[in-house]
């Protein structure tokens, strides 16, 4: 099983952060197929059959990245829907009276979600997009060895609680477990 398929399965935010992931690499990659299979694929010691599906989904990504007009910024619509579907459950837990621990989780990442909002000049009120927004840009500060403020630890810890436990929330609502009445 790819990655992709085991993260969607298990954890949501992982997912979303690792398919904006692609999305970079594949626009790093000058959208080359060839070269995708060469940095990516073809070392990986997979096998035949493995490594032509795993070519066949970066090809697919590909197209959608053209089609939707994603070649150089933003995410294809496949990634805007987790989004969508997170927002959806967000408000949810928001609105239920037995999801205490999440609303507490929820307001102590507020104050460092609007400080990331106004920092970053954010117009679109989408909380959940700027929080992953804060979590993947702090990882591209960390692979690049750039230095993060402990005033950022501190909010990454933060946002990283709350949405960490959405993902759990999520899971238990794609299974029927959520309880929310």
């Amino acid at each position: 099983m790819f990655v992709q398929k085991e993260l969607r399965e298990k954890n949501i935010a992982e997912y979303l952060l690792y398919m904006w992931q692609v999305e970079d690499m594949i626009r790093a990659a000058g959208l080359d197929s060839d070269r995708l299979y060469d940095a990516v694929i073809k070392g990986s010691g997979r096998s035949e059959a493995d490594c032509r599906e795993w070519r066949q989904w970066y090809d697919d990504l590909i197209e959608m990245m053209r089609t939707e007009g994603k070649t150089a910024q933003g995410h294809l619509q496949i990634n805007e829907n987790v989004l969508i579907l997170l927002g959806d459950l967000h408000q949810r837990l928001l609105d239920s009276h037995k999801q205490q621990e999440y609303k507490d989780l929820y307001y102590k990442a507020l104050p460092f979600i609007v400080e990331f909002r106004a920092k970053n000049h954010s117009t679109e009120n989408e909380e959940l997009r700027d929080c992953f927004n804060l979590l993947y840009g702090v990882w591209l500060l960390k692979v690049q060895c750039k230095p993060v403020s402990a005033a950022t630890e501190q909010a990454v810890k933060a946002v990283s609680a709350f949405i960490g436990k959405l993902a759990v929330l999520y899971r238990e609502d794609k299974d029927g477990t959520l309880d929310l009445d």
